[in-house]
């Protein structure tokens, strides 16, 4: 068939070389437009069963009945997790669809949660996290085998390398009292728990400090960072709001995560000037620019000093 022919019948002739088990090994030597006319067939087919079969389901127990309705509905979160979920299911078509194959959406089907999971450890292994986070000994001890501790350490190192976004104050201390509270934690003192309870699983996993670079700030390094907008309090003199800068710890760890990805981005090649100005404004999106002493300014002054 002529390449501009396969062109034309793109979604056909993807379904026709499925049926003779050659998709996957025409994938594998196709290139340039070929192979992105390729790419753009399976997307296709695959895009209902995948919108259908998992990320309305997901979308419904989300509680996002607008996101539920059709892709173009999804939000900004929704589509980034519904992109990612078909380029895991386009690389396992891509590379498993090996025997023949009658019905490619119905192989797609029964391969989705497969396909998901292999993407998300396959994310995960990108960004340097564990694939399947487990307490190791050395720190199940170190939280004298206390069942909240332990949970909640697995919760770090699951969080360190999703594909959640992470939000200006790092951990999402209030979704885990929220999980807990369901399960019968006090509402009242259930936020106040986690985040002491957040601090002493970190303080133990900083024990190590190699181990604690390389399987937490090394993944927080490589995540999307949410816009929120600036927090505000009335000032006592009744003057305009002024801004709340955040604790010591907490501006500590954002620095860390910071210094994570600028020594991966540096190490990949960047121009180290425009990393740093670009990590520490992006890490330090919300904090205010003054004359003075400002986290953003002692962060810069400290990688200046490096």
């Amino acid at each position: 068939m002529a390449e501009n022919d396969f062109f034309r019948t793109a979604p056909d002739e993807v379904r026709r070389l499925a049926s003779r088990g050659e998709l996957a090994d025409r994938a594998a030597i196709a290139r340039g437009d070929a192979r992105r006319c390729l790419r753009a067939s399976v997307f296709e087919i695959a895009q209902p069963v995948v919108f259908r079969n998992l990320t309305r389901k997901l979308e419904l127990k989300r509680g996002h009945d607008r996101c539920a309705v059709a892709v173009h509905n999804l939000a900004d979160r929704c589509l980034d997790r519904f992109h990612d979920d078909m380029e895991a299911v386009v690389h396992d078509v891509f590379h498993n669809a090996r025997i023949p194959i009658t019905s490619l959406e119905g192989w797609i089907h029964s391969r989705l949660s497969y396909a998901t999971v292999d993407g998300y450890r396959r994310r995960r292994s990108e960004r340097g996290a564990l694939q399947r986070p487990r307490v190791p000994r050395w720190l199940a001890a170190k939280l004298d085998e206390d069942p909240m501790l332990t949970a909640l350490a697995v919760d770090i190192l699951e969080f360190a390398g999703s594909d959640i976004a992470m939000g200006p104050g790092i951990w999402p201390t209030e979704q885990w009292a929220e999980y807990r509270v369901a399960r019968g934690s006090d509402p009242a003192t259930a936020l106040q728990v986690v985040e002491e309870a957040t601090e002493v699983v970190l303080t133990a996993m900083r024990a190590r400090p190699k181990w604690y670079a390389d399987y937490v700030e090394r993944p927080l390094g490589h995540k999307r960072l949410l816009s929120v907008s600036l927090s505000r309090f009335p000032s006592e003199d009744g003057a305009d709001p002024a801004f709340r800068l955040e604790e010591p710890d907490a501006l500590a760890e954002r620095a860390a995560i910071a210094m994570a990805a600028i020594d991966r981005r540096i190490a990949g090649g960047e121009v180290p000037e425009a990393v740093v100005v670009e990590v520490v404004s992006s890490v330090f999106h919300d904090e205010p620019w003054t004359d003075g002493p400002t986290a953003v300014g002692r962060v810069l002054a400290a990688v200046a000093a490096r």
